[in-house]
């Protein structure tokens, strides 16, 4: 009977911890496919991850690079997107012209804030992410809700 009621004394404490699992935010990546980076206007910040094949190294370590810090990602609001086929032109590859590996970061307000042709650690993208007016303004609020 005691190690029954301990076990539902376990089971209770722990159902909070289950359900935030359960809850927290996974970071978001697709493919482009038919999206418009318009389709993110002021909702998210896209960063745009292009190569000329899935198995191109530089987009293997970028993606290892995001999937290693998420959740950096994802208190910023960024939704990343991968284009590996250079053959059939998405319109967010139609609007930013890459040529082989490029990564493309978004703000919410649809300005392109940097290019980079080389992998960029999760880092450095969000101490760029940090330096956007947008998000200056975010973090402000931030702490005045405090």
């Amino acid at each position: 009977m005691f190690k029954t009621a301990a076990l539902a004394g376990i089971m209770i404490l722990a159902a909070p911890l289950v359900m935030a699992a359960e809850e927290a935010p996974e970071l978001q990546i697709v493919e482009a496919g038919d999206l418009e980076l318009s389709d993110f206007l002021w909702e998210a910040r896209p960063l745009v991850v292009f190569a000329d094949s899935a198995n191109d190294p530089r987009y293997l370590e970028q993606l290892a690079f995001i999937t290693d810090r998420p959740e950096d990602l994802i208190d910023r609001d960024v939704l990343v997107i991968t284009d590996t086929d250079p053959d059939t032109l998405s319109p967010i590859r139609t609007e930013l012209r890459p040529r082989g590996f490029m990564i493309v970061l978004i703000g919410k307000d649809g300005q392109k804030y940097l290019r980079k042709p080389f992998p960029w650690s999760v880092r450095e993208i969000t101490r760029s992410i940090d330096k956007m007016p947008l998000r200056l303004q975010e973090m402000q609020d931030e702490r005045l809700a405090r």
